[in-house]
């Protein structure tokens, strides 16, 4: 379909600049294959920072830093317990988009026959 001279396609509006501009900063954010695995990781359960650092085989101090990146971001958020921070992601739409995508990208690669290394914790 062509666009309208309404800045829509079909009966679809074009989102707002503003609303475009905080989903591509969103999903730059996932584009790490860290922060991704961290956010797949989160979206199973909460989790400290040694926890999330041990399950994605990162360092202590770049998955503190990727966790604030996303919490900035709000992709996920933290709470206190005790003397230490539990990361969760609040947003179920967040978690819709990350396992849509893998589970996507999962499936064709089985179907392939592709070898697919998966992340870990990942399940069936």
């Amino acid at each position: 379909m062509v666009a309208g001279s309404g800045g829509s396609v079909g009966r679809f509006e074009d989102p707002a600049p503003d609303v475009l501009a905080r989903a591509a900063e969103s999903f730059a954010l996932l584009a790490s294959p860290t922060r991704l695995h961290m956010v797949w990781a989160l979206a199973q359960g909460e989790s400290d920072v040694s926890g999330l650092a041990e399950r994605v085989g990162g360092a202590l101090p770049a998955v503190s830093q990727h966790l604030t990146k996303l919490k900035l971001a709000g992709l996920v958020r933290a709470r206190r317990e005790g003397r230490r921070q539990v990361y969760y992601v609040d947003d179920p739409d967040v978690v819709t988009v990350v396992q849509l995508m893998v589970g996507q990208l999962t499936e064709r690669a089985e179907q392939a026959g592709a070898p697919l290394r998966r992340l870990r914790g990942a399940g069936a």
